[in-house]
């Protein structure tokens, strides 16, 4: 960290207490990820209120210069480069942030790794459990604090249901089924892209979409032991950019029965050939005492059934509107039912890894460590080996 302190001052003049230090960061990659994740740096500490640390936007990288270059003014970077080995090796840099596509997560992290530099890596953590398991020895072996970007732990609507699974409100879990629809390359015209090509992606749906659902299995329900799958390719080939018809070698969605640890049967279920459904992560956990159910399109809201808290006869699911100063985050943001969204759940992800850092607290449970970004590797290729021989397969880490 930055020897450099900030104060803050309340609105009636009271120094907030103790001081926030900075944190240089450094990101890679300035698309999608890259924008969400500036977002959040940016809007973190006036937010997360008092902060527990300034992230200051050090330096960018990508490949394209002229693009590289416009993203570090537009979000407000010192300044950029066009290699990541740059980037690892500034010395303002302490916290790495690697939004880079899949074929770009395990080499520069494991440098950063070396390098002392704390790592939050996007999901999936790699394209295998193998190169997932070469990256949480390098940040194992430094000793440096990491997460995986598995965001949909900091939605509030999830964190509450955590917060009823480990009070045991929901009594014994008995099912959990968790859909990831979306439609975006159901077009038979849509072009060939990096997230369709192994090499890159490491899978399809399954690493795009069902890496999340798999986190969600684990953080809420436990470990699975036992899955059966299937995977389908709809579409065999695209148009590339240079009008030349390519390959697609990953799975265009994918289904897979589970059996957890505890008990627990499960569902899971990811395609990107779903029109009319733009973002439907969707869940419900079945338990001794009730059912709760949640849709991220739906993002600040739940529907909970408890057996035993009605009469018989107006049982039913209750829609809960999750933004009361009582939920998780919400005292940093607005009053009840002013809703709050999407990218939200970034800047929560990020004051956990910071509050990490600087306090010297554990990432996990809640945050997903380089173990849990492996471990949900190792559920992939489970997927796609079961898939493959046509047999359930038993989860070994």
């Amino acid at each position: 960290m930055s020897d450099k302190e900030v104060g803050f001052v309340s609105m009636a003049g009271a120094k907030a207490t103790g001081t926030a230090p900075t944190i240089g960061v450094g990101v890679l990659g300035y698309a999608f990820m890259g924008k969400a994740h500036s977002n959040a740096f940016k809007k973190l500490p006036y937010m997360m209120y008092p902060p527990v640390a300034i992230p200051r936007l050090v330096a960018i990288a990508g490949r394209n210069q002229d693009a590289v270059q416009e993203a570090a003014r537009r979000y407000g970077y010192e300044k950029y480069y066009t290699r990541w080995q740059d980037l690892v090796n500034d010395p303002d840099v302490q916290l790495f942030d690697n939004s880079g596509p899949n074929d770009a997560h395990a080499e520069p992290c494991i440098a950063a790794a070396q390098a002392g530099k704390h790592i939050l890596c996007e999901k999936p953590l790699a394209r295998t459990a193998a190169e997932s398991k070469t990256m949480l020895d390098a940040v194992r072996k430094a000793g440096v604090k990491h997460m995986v970007a598995f965001n949909y732990r900091f939605v509030p609507a999830v964190r509450q249901i955590r917060e009823l699974v480990d009070s045991g409100a929901l009594g014994q879990i008995y099912h959990f089924r968790a859909v990831y629809l979306q439609e975006w390359i159901a077009d038979p015209d849509f072009p060939m892209v990096w997230r369709l090509d192994k090499n890159v992606a490491g899978s399809g749906s399954l690493g795009d979409l069902g890496a999340h659902i798999i986190d969600l299995a684990r953080y809420l329900v436990g470990e699975p032991a036992r899955l059966a799958a299937m995977t389908k390719t709809f579409i065999k080939d695209r148009k590339t950019g240079e009008g030349q018809r390519a390959q697609v070698t990953v799975d265009d969605a994918f289904v897979a029965t589970v059996e957890f640890a505890n008990g627990a049967l499960g569902t899971l279920e990811a395609t990107r050939f779903a029109p009319g459904r733009k973002n439907y992560n969707c869940f419900e956990i079945n338990a001794e005492h009730g059912s709760i159910r949640f849709n991220l399109e739906r993002f600040n809201e739940l529907e909970v059934f408890w057996k035993d808290s009605q009469p018989r006869e107006t049982q039913g699911f209750t829609n809960v509107l999750v933004s009361e100063s009582y939920h998780p985050w919400w005292k940093n943001w607005w009053p009840q039912g002013h809703i709050i969204g999407w990218e939200h759940t970034f800047v929560h992800e990020i004051d956990h890894l910071l509050r990490a850092i600087v306090n010297g607290e554990d990432v996990a449970p809640h945050g997903a460590t380089f173990e849990d970004g492996y471990r949900a590797a190792v559920i992939c290729d489970a997927v796609l080996e079961s898939a493959q021989s046509g047999r359930a397969v038993d989860i070994k880490y």
